[in-house]
């Protein structure tokens, strides 16, 4: 089949915030911030997770490789948003879209099935604790990072194969601040009916199959911790977990709002606000979190303090 009005594309043009000229420099001067903070906080928890000895647990390795997931996961979208909004070029090549889009999507579908996996890990802690360093020794732990990691790549290459695959017409404008799947799909002038079933099908599977397994663990958590007889015991035991709680409630329903309706009925700037949460905002708050909520990631600072200043004065 052909098209009539199918173009070459060889460029997109990312409309980002351009219809908030008034707020370019404000915006520019947040979005700065946040990946600064996001890239300086999570290398630091890197650094920690890694250099001190009392954070050798399995929860510290898993948290240490969403650390280093999030600095990739922003850094595929935040330096060309930066780039977007001091210039007047709001352009991205075709190969540009292509790559930002299958990384996007590699870095989201793997940061699903680690969150995911963080929730086992706090499951099997809280609820069988004697059989924790049996359950989730090294081999396992390692196991389950890579299994989390290797997930994300057959989604992207699917995604960016089979959507730019499609005839592009008329206008390449992409009412977005990154090369995201469903603003890319309005520019499409094929049959995309089977495309938007796979995406409903994606979503579930990477979307709503780790929630699920999320949920089912915190079930399990929650009600282990309801049996705990003293307040101060069921308060402790719950501040292990907490802090993956807060970061998995923002991500997943952004996320999910976003997916699972590829060309849904909320707006565009509603679209740039919910994608702002998971890429932008939620990658700066995770080391936040962790860090604030969280005393033996707080000891570990303090003391890399003192060493820090016991080492200038020598």
């Amino acid at each position: 089949m052909t098209w009539a009005n199918q173009t070459v594309v060889t460029e997109f043009i990312l409309l980002g915030f351009s219809n908030l000229p008034q707020l370019q420099r404000l915006l520019f001067a947040v979005f700065l911030a946040a990946y600064v903070i996001t890239l300086m906080g999570n290398i630091l928890v890197i650094l920690i997770t890694t250099v001190d000895p009392a954070l050798r647990s399995p929860m510290y390795f898993f948290l240490r490789n969403l650390s280093c997931l999030e600095i990739c996961f922003t850094s595929v979208i935040v330096p060309k948003l930066l780039a977007n909004i001091l210039s007047a070029n709001q352009t991205i090549s075709f190969h540009g879209c292509v790559l930002q889009m299958y990384f996007s999507f590699f870095f989201g579908s793997t940061e699903h099935f680690l969150l995911a996996t963080m929730a086992y890990d706090r499951y099997v802690a809280i609820c069988n604790p004697l059989h924790y360093t049996v359950v989730m020794n090294r081999r396992v732990c390692i196991q389950l990072a890579v299994t989390s990691w290797v997930s994300g790549i057959p989604v992207g290459i699917v995604q960016m194969t089979w959507l730019f695959s499609f005839p592009f017409c008329g206008p390449t404008e992409i009412n977005h601040f990154f090369c995201d799947s469903p603003p890319v799909l309005k520019l499409v002038c094929g049959d995309t009916y089977l495309f938007e079933m796979y995406a409903v099908t994606r979503t579930i599977v990477i979307v709503l199959f780790p929630f699920i397994l999320i949920l089912v663990s915190y079930i399990h958590i929650i009600s282990t911790i309801l049996r705990i007889p003293s307040t101060e015991g069921r308060l402790k035991t719950f501040s292990t977990c907490s802090s993956h709680l807060l970061v998995v409630t923002p991500f997943y329903s952004t996320a999910g709002l976003t997916y699972f309706r590829p060309k849904s009925s909320y707006s565009p700037d509603t679209k740039k606000l919910l994608s702002l949460s998971y890429t932008v905002f939620t990658p700066m708050l995770n080391p936040i979190i962790y860090s604030l909520r969280n005393k033996e990631v707080k000891g570990a600072l303090r003391r890399m303090l003192v060493w820090q200043i016991y080492s200038r004065q020598l």
